[in-house]
């Protein structure tokens, strides 16, 4: 992809999963890396960070949770201090708990969920945005299939992943003028702890007492027009870089799905 070499990219939720392979991938194509994760994620952030510097990039982490906005203000303000500039912004950090019917989620899982996959988001864009220099950069946050279609069960979880759409499209409104354009990508199941979990299984395979892993592929793969059970990080950092790049200088405001077809599959 071009236009990023030499560009500086903010990453939350980077100490692993989906958010490691964001800074891998944006170091491939030439970015160094501001790469933010929770104070308990301090070894993974490490791992993190030396998988951009074996790309040869610069990398700064920096432990904050999101949703505390004094403390990811004072790591995102230290680390473009370091690294000079601030051209994209991930805003990738995200939680999902088990549910049940709406009714029956516990306040605590409601709030935590608002608190780090919407206002987190927010605060991710509130602290990034002002370094953003005069000519323009790239939002991508990183939504969900549940931020475009109903799911049972997880209402805590959709409700988050519909309103930072909102948030996004208000975003490339108010920051089109000033060259930043603001996307989400929507991805489907993807192979990572936050799915292949036990939790999870249960929940795909109530008939079973204890259904593994072999028991609920089949599962999920029903779900998908394509013949596969989730996508990969990788799928879902390529359409990060993809909108970050020149490639897609003219998207903004718009939601690009990585789901192996799931959401024509459930909503046709």
């Amino acid at each position: 992809m071009s236009g990023l070499r030499g560009k500086v990219v903010l990453v939350t939720g980077a100490a692993g999963g989906t958010g490691r392979v964001h800074c891998e991938r944006f170091a491939d194509a030439g970015a160094d890396v501001l790469a933010l994760d929770r104070a308990e994620t301090a070894e993974g952030l490490r791992q993190t960070a030396d998988a951009v510097i074996e790309r040869g990039r610069r990398v700064v982490t920096g432990l904050a949770d999101v949703s505390d906005l004094e403390g990811i203000t004072a790591v995102v303000d230290a680390g473009v201090a370091q690294l000079g500039r601030l051209d994209v912004i991930v805003a990738n950090a995200g939680i999902h708990s088990v549910g049940g019917p709406a009714w029956q989620i516990s306040a605590r899982d409601w709030q935590r969920t608002l608190d780090v996959n919407l206002t987190g988001v927010w605060h991710t864009v509130k602290t990034g945005v002002p370094h953003i220099g005069a000519d323009g950069g790239t939002i991508v946050i990183i939504s969900s299939t549940n931020g475009i279609r109903g799911t049972a069960g997880s209402a805590h979880y959709t409700a988050s992943k519909h309103a930072v759409v909102g948030l996004a499209r208000t975003l490339a409104n108010e920051l089109g003028p000033r060259r930043i354009r603001v996307n989400t990508v929507h991805p489907g199941a993807v192979a990572t702890p936050m799915v292949r979990n036990s939790d999870t299984y249960k929940r795909l395979r109530p008939d079973l007492s204890n259904p593994s892993e072999a028991d609920v592929v089949d599962v999920l793969t029903a779900r998908n027009l394509l013949p596969v059970p989730w996508v990969h990080s990788v799928d879902v950092a390529n359409a990060a870089v993809f909108l970050a790049s020149e490639e897609a200088r003219y998207i903004t405001g718009a939601q690009l799905v990585v789901d192996a077809g799931l959401t024509q599959r459930t909503t046709v």
